[in-house]
This record gives structure tokens, C-alpha cells and sequence, in this order.
């Protein structure tokens, strides 16, 4: 995965192998023919390079700001905190964005170009290009290249499968069949196929809403004995909290899904995509490299500040260009998507936990491969280096919530009463958000308000600002002449 990753692809398995493993996907009627030919044109990434200075000096510059960006917001992944550094950039730089007509690109089904705002496919070299798409789509690489250039930053977001789980039961409660039906999280996914059936009204968000948001292609339903999911306990991700380096990652040999290798002129090379079995490890795998193809980075929400670094990284913005307030965060839940290691959870939690991974197994699989990627650029960009920056933008973010807010964190939506700021109110849970000070100057006032303002009213503000009401100059002289 990476900026090498293209390449990389391309030497292990070669053009021929790239071609049949596409055939195959195609063959067995998955859709994959929306990911043919737009894989090729995908163009290698730039290498990683230092763009500020990890010291409270200014930044100092030695590449150009990336500003063509793909970003696939996931589901309840900490993706809104995400959208919300692009609006603030994208609207403080004048970037234009790929805008859906209303708040998603026609989710649950895959994306189409069409559903661009202002999109003209034979607009002849006069339509202005779009610069950031980034609102809820279920992915779809072929119809995204319609709209944006192969060369563009294609990053998204991941969050370990049982921690989405909690706050995807809380969320969708009412939007899934599967949720709705069950008295509880934990009654769920103590016999999850007593409520869940493939197709169900809004199931997709009940079972492997990453993999689902993706768009990647699932493999038949198998089903099973009644009961409950076999517990994957031998395939345990402790993730630690974060700070902690990559050797307090314990990760389970067994958990990773290694992708299957042969040696041939002491050279490695993919097995034969002909030797897939559904289902089994070889299809989660040609999904994952397929993903690694495509995505330049796949940040981790629960290293969200780590992640956050790499990102300015990798974009060549400043430190401050990433800091932000997290946004659509429910009440009671964890604010900074940190996940607790299996040592501070009680039986009954590492149980539910441990379901949760079972069932989301495809999603379980992406979390694992996507954490291991992280740590390993971690590992290039250096822990020393990345420990000092996450401190400075910590630092930064503290700094600006004391100077923007009220109280200095964010609050119970009954307290906000300025409609501009007040969070749209989804699920059983409270959506907190934020009130500013009184006492800011007209300049610092128009910065907190890019930080403050949740994402659908900032879609609305980007909407305004892309498309404004047109009123013809007659209608407006008749209403100016009329008694």
C-alpha cells in the first residue's frame, strides 16, 4: 500500500496476471468490471517527503501542496473529522469540490459520475475541474476517474470492526432491519443470523460496512449451524492506545491474512489467481491488494493524530492544515476514537468484542491489513519524528479549542442554539457539538466557524458558494416596479 504500491502490484503479479485475476472477478458475476481498465489507469504516487518543520517554527516547504484528492468517507470510522480538514482547505484555498445534489452520491448503491453536481461528461475542455470529492459514495473506481484525475490522492479511513459495531448499533438502530429487530448489541451478536438476512432493509450497515463502503464484492452467503459466530480468539488485534510503537503491536501470525506466494527464480510472486476458492483467504486477499492499488494512504481511526501527521506528510500541507475539532462524535462515546487493549476489558466486553471481529470478518481482515500499512510507514516517516508531531498538533488543536469555544471542548446539542452549528440529530445517541466564544475578533470568528461547523450545513455553505441562486435581472426589476 502506498505511494509505491502501483508499482509494486505491477512487478509482483505483471500485466498478464493483473488481467486474469480481473477475468476471474468478472467471471463470477461480482461487479468487477467496474474496476477493470480504471485500475490501469491509476498513476505511481509520490514518495513521502517532510513538508514542515516538527519544531513551533514556521513551516518550511520543500514540495507542492497536493490539491487533487479522493477521499472515501467511511461509515462511524471518525471519516466526518476527516470531511471536515477538506471543507475548511478546500473553501480557505478556493478548491472546487465534486458535490452530490443533496448530502450522499446515491448511497446505498455504487457511485456514478452522474450524480455530480454540475458534472458535464462532454463538456468539451470548458468545464472548470473538481479538485476534492469526499461526501458519502460507495466506492466505485471507474465512475470516480470519470470525474477526477488518475493522479489524484486516493486516502479513506478504517476503524476496528468491534468498536464500529457499537456505534453503528447505536447510529442505525432504526435504519437496519437487523438492528432494529434486536433488543441489544450484545443479543445480536450472541446469534447474529436470527436477525440478519442477506438484502434487509439497510443491513448493509449490520455487517462489514467497511468492505461494504469500499465497494468491494462479497462472496455468497454461507450459512450455518445456528448459534453463535465462531469466536475468532485465536485472531486477536491488540490495538494499544496510541503513542505506543509498532512493538507493542501483538499481532496474532494467524490473524493476518498472508497473501498466498510461491518462489520461482528466488523471486515471490502472487499464486495463480485461477487457484481462488470464495470465500477463503485468497479472495479477502485479491480484494486487499487490489485496495492497496488504488489508495495512496488508509488512515486508522484509532491512531487518528498519527494518521493525521502522515497525512499532512504525504499532501505536503502544514501541521495546521489537519488541525481540527472531531465532529459527529455521539455522547458517552469515545471522543478520540481510542481503543482500550483487551487487558482493560471485562470478560463480557472481550466476548462481544471478539463477536463483533467473527462477524465483521471481511471488515476484521481490512482492519488488520490497513493497521499493519500504518505501522509500517510509521516506521519510515520515524516514531521519534511522528511522537514530537503528534504533540505539536495536539498542543495546536488544545490551543484553538480554548481560543474558538466555549468551555473549550464541545457540548450537549441542547446548548447550541445557533442553528449554523447545531449537528443533525441521528440515532439513539446525542451528537455533540460546539458554541463559539462571543468575545472573537471578525477574523478569528470566520476561522472557528470552518472548524466548528458540522459537515452538512458546510456542504450547504461549499453548495451556495459553487452554485449560487441565480435570479434574472428582469424578475428582480418586476418585483422592484411592482406595487
Amino acid at each position: 500500500m502506498g505511494p509505491s504500491s502501483p508499482a509494486r502490484t505491477m512487478r509482483l503479479w505483471g500485466p498478464r496476471s493483473l488481467g486474469v485475476a480481473l477475468g476471474v472477478f468478472m467471471t463470477i458475476g461480482f461487479g468487477l468490471q467496474l474496476w477493470g481498465g480504471a485500475f490501469q489507469r491509476r498513476l505511481p504516487r509520490l514518495q513521502l517527503r517532510q513538508s514542515w518543520a516538527t519544531s513551533l517554527g514556521p513551516a518550511v516547504p520543500s514540495c507542492l501542496p497536493r490539491q487533487r484528492l479522493v477521499f472515501l468517507k467511511t461509515h462511524k470510522s471518525g471519516s466526518s473529522s476527516v470531511l471536515s480538514l477538506l471543507h475548511r482547505y478546500g473553501d480557505r484555498n478556493g478548491l472546487r469540490f465534486a458535490l452530490p445534489a443533496r448530502y450522499q452520491f446515491g448511497y446505498p448503491r455504487l457511485f456514478r459520475a452522474s450524480q455530480v453536481k454540475g458534472y458535464h461528461p462532454q463538456g468539451g475542455g470548458t468545464q472548470a475541474p473538481f479538485h476534492i470529492l469526499c461526501h458519502h459514495m460507495r466506492f466505485n473506481l471507474k465512475e470516480v476517474l470519470q470525474v477526477m484525475p488518475s493522479d489524484s490522492f486516493f486516502f479513506s479511513i478504517v476503524r476496528d470492526p468491534a468498536a464500529l459495531a457499537r456505534s453503528a448499533f447505536s447510529y442505525y438502530k432504526s435504519t437496519s432491519s437487523a438492528f432494529r429487530k434486536a433488543p441489544s448489541l450484545a443479543a445480536f451478536l450472541a446469534n447474529p443470523r436470527a436477525f440478519y438476512r442477506p438484502g434487509g432493509r439497510g443491513d448493509y450497515y449490520a455487517r462489514n460496512l467497511l468492505w461494504f463502503d469500499f465497494g468491494l464484492p462479497f462472496p455468497p452467503e454461507k450459512r450455518t449451524k445456528r448459534g453463535n459466530p465462531k469466536d475468532p480468539n485465536s485472531r486477536q488485534l491488540h490495538v494499544l492506545p496510541s503513542g505506543t510503537g509498532p512493538q507493542a503491536q501483538i499481532l496474532d501470525p494467524n490473524a493476518v491474512l498472508q497473501p498466498i506466494s510461491t518462489v520461482a527464480d528466488g523471486h515471490s510472486q502472487a499464486a495463480s489467481p485461477t487457484s481462488f476458492n470464495l470465500g477463503s483467504s485468497s479472495f479477502i486477499q485479491w480484494g486487499l491488494a487490489w485496495l492497496d492499488s488504488v489508495f495512496d494512504l488508509v488512515m486508522v481511526a484509532e491512531y487518528f493524530d498519527e494518521s493525521l501527521v502522515l497525512l499532512a506528510d504525504a499532501l505536503c500541507w502544514g501541521l495546521d492544515d489537519v488541525v481540527g475539532f472531531m465532529h459527529n462524535a455521539q455522547a458517552g462515546g469515545e471522543q478520540g476514537l481510542r481503543t482500550v487493549s483487551n487487558g482493560g476489558l471485562t470478560a463480557e466486553e472481550q466476548q462481544l468484542t471478539a463477536r463483533a471481529r467473527a462477524w465483521n470478518n471481511l471488515d476484521w481482515a481490512l482492519y488488520v491489513h490497513f493497521n499493519r500499512s500504518l505501522w509500517a510507514r510509521i516506521e519510515q516517516y520515524g516514531q521519534r519524528r511522528l511522537k514530537q508531531a503528534v504533540a505539536e498538533l495536539r498542543a495546536r488543536r488544545e490551543a484553538m479549542a480554548k481560543h474558538c469555544l466555549l468551555g473549550g471542548k464541545a457540548v450537549d446539542p441542547k446548548y447550541i442554539t445557533n442553528s449554523q452549528f447545531r449537528p443533525f440529530q441521528y440515532g439513539s445517541a446525542k451528537v455533540l457539538g460546539y458554541v463559539l466564544r462571543s468575545s472573537l475578533s471578525p477574523h478569528d470568528r470566520e476561522e472557528c466557524e470552518r472548524l466548528a461547523t458540522p459537515e452538512l450545513q458546510y456542504k450547504d455553505k461549499l453548495d451556495a458558494k459553487q452554485f449560487p441562486p441565480t435570479v434574472s435581472m428582469s424578475m428582480k426589476t418586476s418585483r422592484l416596479l411592482s406595487p
